[in-house]
């Protein structure tokens, strides 16, 4: 899993069968200090998550499996937003 702030959210009309109904947030991943690190990126929320959280971020068939509706339908998510962080200890 990796850490980021959600940023924004992303309006799309036209997408994959796979994406409808999913809420798509703009992303920038974070290290342990909340620095932002990496470039932005877009993932598919599984939470509920709001802009200025910071999240858990899972990618790959990890990320399919947390946002698949269907077990039918394949699903193109490479990044879903699967937890949201509450504090950071150190």
């Amino acid at each position: 899993m990796y850490m980021a702030k959600v940023i924004g959210s992303i309006v799309s009309t036209q997408k994959d069968s796979s994406l409808v109904g999913q809420k798509l947030m703009i992303v920038q991943p974070i290290d342990a200090q909340g620095h932002f690190i990496r470039s932005q990126e877009v993932a598919s929320d599984s939470v509920g998550a709001g802009i200025g959280e910071y999240v858990l971020l899972s990618r790959g068939a990890g990320a399919r499996h947390a946002i698949q509706v269907n077990k039918n339908v394949s699903n193109v998510s490479d990044c879903a937003i699967v937890g949201i962080i509450d504090r950071f200890d150190q």
